[in-house]
């Protein structure tokens, strides 16, 4: 049987969370640690805090969509120009410009995709068959072909 935590929760639950190697608790619970949670819990806030702060600065919604990327390339492109001329500065700029194309290429495509999707539903919508159903359509080349 797995050793859990002997702390209890408010409502009797008990804690789930291994204990560490030589006590009852886990990290969170154990009296000794206490000063140590306390600090990683300020520092977590305040990382958190620190991120909305740089979120609604730069208006940056993150990574998961084409937009939140170009949004991070036109914030860092933005602070690279506003940098001293160096070599150092226009190679950030030639490689920020070729992740700039290439998000836009990703961007094209990922538009052309769902366009196609959308005329896939459409015609679905109008037989009962896929297009991209190769068994089916095997069946009528080869019905066909005996006829």
């Amino acid at each position: 049987m797995r050793r859990q935590c002997a702390y209890r929760q408010q409502g009797g639950e008990p804690c789930r969370a291994a204990p560490l190697r030589d006590s009852q608790f886990c990290l969170m619970h154990s009296p000794e640690h206490a000063k140590e949670v306390q600090e990683a819990r300020r520092l977590g806030g305040l990382r958190r805090k620190r991120e909305a702060t740089v979120i609604g600065a730069y208006e940056f919604e993150g990574l998961s969509t084409v937009d939140g990327i170009r949004r991070l390339l036109e914030v860092a492109v933005l602070d690279t120009l506003g940098m001293e001329n160096s070599i150092s500065r226009s190679r950030t700029l030639a490689y920020l410009a070729q992740v700039a194309l290439r998000t836009l290429e990703v961007g094209d495509l990922e538009e052309r995709i769902a366009a196609l999707e959308e005329i896939l539903r459409g015609q679905r919508n109008q037989r009962t068959s896929s297009p991209f159903d190769v068994e089916s359509s095997f069946l009528e080349t080869g019905q066909k072909e005996k006829a």
